[in-house]
């Protein structure tokens, strides 16, 4: 492919956007009911506070569009973008609406942020099969921030200088992850402070969109705690938690016997950078185990110790390790499921596709923290958080690979879709590029997004 020499540009077209996919994005938005959330629950009183509805939709909007600081909302008063997507808001403006939250009225987004998923749940199939069975992931991920003025920073467990990001999503057997619900911690924050009763808030959003059958919730073990466990049990659910190789653990599975073990084969195989080899079998074992018991009698928890080892290929790893694990690596998990054992261990390992969110938010919003106040930050990452849930619903309406991309690919393929306005009779058409690979799946996320509300 090459460029044509003769070519000039001359940006003077008013008719013209670039994200002619943020039309039927936004429709679902308010067929979900964003404007009317938002008003119902976000209640600033501040200067700089009003029209919150508008304001929340214009940041989610610049967010979906790819936006990752306060001054790329300026992509949304380009050409004629403006005629589709009505009172939109400056980004100097939508910086003085941030700065206005206080960390109650962070909460108060979060509602508002946790009833449109369950709105979305129920007008499109971005959590198909909740009813049955659903999987609440934690993590947790400090994110980098510069300057010496930013409120709440601090050297993280990671040893980088930032702000905490806590996250919860939900996922089902038929579909990708959404968020939960989010929290902003200072950067010093160690993974389990307050998890707890972050682990209360996402069992009832998981709930609150549909989640009337086996919820399982996962995590490592910096979520390993009694307080976390009984959150779950409390709220009806299961725990998975990985465990660290205390010296309970370490006597525990020194006590399973040789002929416990069962063989498990990888459905592929998985390369191992610490041994430095691939990874195609291992074998697995469980025993009861009661756990937290310097929390007294009565804060003891009985569930299952499910351990999967795997063979050291590294001779200097297994000799790290100590001599229980000389030709092994053993990795733990806490849990009560009733899920039989290989399928719970099974179960466990897939916890890894909330660090897919994670990166999927670092490489969109959560690339940068943007303002100087604590709370304007954490209203950025809660915003954050409803736009990659509206992307991946649109996504789940356009067709099942769209249902499961990535937000950068749906960006691509679905939102930053050129277009040229046309009017005529008082009906706005956009004429969009001839031969678009994706067409198809555009005209049906449009399609979707404009459909009635289910209970009309």
């Amino acid at each position: 492919m090459r460029v044509l020499h003769k070519i000039s540009a001359v940006f003077d077209d008013p008719n013209l956007v670039s994200c002619a996919g943020l039309v039927p994005v936004l429709r679902l938005a308010e067929r979900a009911g964003l404007h009317r959330l938002i008003d119902e629950h976000v209640h600033l009183g501040r200067p700089g506070g009003a029209n919150a509805a508008v304001k929340v939709a214009t940041l989610v909007a610049g967010m979906a569009a790819g936006a990752d600081s306060i001054d790329d909302m300026d992509l949304l008063r380009h050409g004629g973008l403006p005629r589709v997507l009505t009172d939109g808001r400056a980004p100097s403006t939508l910086g003085t609406f941030l700065r206005a939250f206080t960390f109650g009225h962070v909460g108060q987004l979060d509602a508002a942020a946790s009833r449109l998923l369950a709105n979305l749940a129920e007008v499109t199939p971005v959590l198909r099969g909740v009813t049955q069975v659903a999987f609440v992931d934690i993590d947790d991920t400090v994110r980098a921030t510069h300057g010496k003025h930013k409120q709440g920073v601090g050297f993280g467990y990671t040893g980088v200088e930032g702000l905490n990001a806590l996250l919860a999503t939900v996922t089902t057997p038929m579909s990708p992850p959404v968020i939960l619900t989010t929290r902003l911690r200072g950067g010093s924050a160690s993974s389990g402070r307050g998890a707890a009763s972050f682990v209360e808030t996402a069992m009832r959003a998981a709930r609150r969109a549909g989640a009337t059958g086996l919820v399982i919730m996962r995590a490592d073990s910096a979520f390993f705690s009694r307080d976390v466990a009984a959150a779950v049990v409390d709220a009806g659910g299961y725990f998975s938690l990985t465990v660290k190789h205390t010296a309970n653990i370490i006597g525990a599975i020194t006590s399973i016997p040789e002929h416990a073990w069962v063989g498990i084969r990888y459905p592929n195989a998985v390369w191992d950078d610490t041994d430095g080899g691939w990874i195609s079998e291992a074998e697995v074992a469980e025993m009861p185990f009661t756990a937290f018991r310097n929390h007294g009698k009565h804060g003891q928890i009985t569930a299952r110790l499910i351990v999967r080892r795997v063979r050291a290929l590294n001779p200097a790893v297994s000799a790290a390790q100590g001599e229980l694990f000389t030709g092994y690596r053993y990795h733990a998990l806490f849990t009560n499921t009733p899920m039989p054992m290989i399928e719970a261990e099974a179960c466990h390992r897939q916890h890894a596709v909330i660090e897919q969110v994670l990166a999927d938010l670092k490489a969109g919003p959560l690339a940068h923290l943007p303002s100087g106040r604590f709370a304007a930050n954490a209203a950025w990452l809660a915003c954050a958080g409803i736009a990659f849930n509206l992307t991946r619903a649109a996504g789940a309406l356009a067709s099942p690979s769209h249902a499961k991309a990535t937000t950068a690919t749906l960006r691509t393929q679905l939102i930053q879709v050129p277009a040229r306005l046309a009017s005529s009779a008082r009906r706005l058409t956009m004429h969009m590029p001839l031969h678009w690979p994706w067409a198809t799946d555009w005209m049906q996320m449009l399609t979707g997004a404009n459909a009635p509300p289910a209970n009309a």
